[in-house]
């Protein structure tokens, strides 16, 4: 079973607009991101996102490219300051494939959690529009598979 831990893609600041939608460079940094999940065969069952505008986009790019038959879930609990007991918790018991839109510095105190069971463990440096691949092994534990930054990727 994986999970992806995704940090929604660049915003745009809030003084040009409250909700903070993607900017056109995160936008387009989500998008390649997507295009290589998909080359890579990755599958899920399903994408939950924290309901914020930027989550929501990053959400719908990564649907689109993974299986037009998603349909992203806002989820309660994935906002910056949330705690991250209940998400970890339910995790646990997950048996598919599922991707998580969230914010710093949640998305990286989760993977913090699930990985050395402290959220302040500091294991993982996400940027916008990254991906943590997290798989759990039959001991019920959670290792790093890979990660994805955009940085890593060619821009068009």
């Amino acid at each position: 079973m994986r999970i992806y831990l995704v940090q929604h893609g660049e915003a745009v600041p809030t003084e040009v607009d409250p909700e903070r939608p993607l900017s056109a460079a995160g936008e387009a940094d989500v998008r390649r991101i997507a295009a290589v999940l998909r080359g890579a065969g990755i599958g899920i069952a399903r994408i939950l996102h924290s309901g914020k505008r930027r989550a929501e986009q990053t959400a719908q790019v990564l649907a689109a490219a993974l299986g037009p038959e998603l349909k992203p879930e806002a989820r309660a609990g994935l906002d910056p300051n949330d705690s991250t007991a209940s998400v970890a918790h339910e995790a646990a018991g997950w048996e598919q494939d599922t991707v998580l839109v969230g914010h710093l510095p949640f998305m990286a105190r989760l993977a913090s959690r699930l990985i050395a069971g402290r959220e302040d463990a500091g294991v993982v440096a996400f940027r916008p529009g990254s991906v943590l691949c997290l798989e759990r092994t039959d001991q019920r534990a959670w290792t790093i598979a890979w990660m994805l930054r955009p940085e890593l990727l060619a821009r068009e």
